[in-house]
């Protein structure tokens, strides 16, 4: 199975709608809109422009010519301007194929070679052993446990900090 990686385009805004409001959110961020509507789409593809090869790298996931996910690195800023954080998520339909194992290792040489990095930064709620298990077979290494870090859903969590270095 071919797994690519594709710049995102206004193109892909219905795709990225479709996703963004079937997907599994219980182990994703807040900040992602719930109903992801038009101009949430709108405005990520535009930041996702914007910020391309300098603060991040945001790439569709595509399959089959279907896109069926997506994944990013963003930069961070400050003192930690040399670190970026890995997300990304998946169609259900699309779990345990090994395509976002695929997607990461393409992910992480895009982001050392165009990126000013010196490592990636995976933050994973502990619960999320299929998340884990992806970035361990990508060569992060779990460097530290944040006890009772995340609030999802009334749950309390562990929150589990992996790096992988360039």
């Amino acid at each position: 199975m071919k797994v690519e990686l594709r710049k995102w385009s206004l193109e892909d805004k219905a795709s990225l709608i479709e996703i963004c409001n079937r997907i599994d959110r219980s182990y994703l961020s807040d900040r992602l809109p719930n109903p992801y509507t038009n101009d949430s789409a709108e405005w990520w593809i535009n930041m996702a422009n914007e910020n391309e090869g300098n603060n991040g790298v945001f790439r569709e996931i595509v399959v089959n010519d279907k896109i069926i996910g997506t994944i990013s690195v963003e930069r961070k800023e400050d003192v930690y301007r040399k670190d970026a954080e890995i997300g990304y998520y998946l169609l259900q339909e699309e779990y345990s194929k090994g395509i976002m194992t695929k997607a990461v290792e393409q992910i992480c040489e895009i982001a050392f070679r165009e990126l000013d990095i010196i490592r990636i930064t995976g933050l994973i709620y502990e619960p999320n052993i299929a998340s884990r298990r992806v970035l361990e077979k990508n060569g992060f290494s779990m460097e530290g446990v944040m006890k009772n870090a995340v609030i999802k859903n009334e749950a309390v969590f562990d929150l589990c900090i992996y790096g992988k270095l360039k």
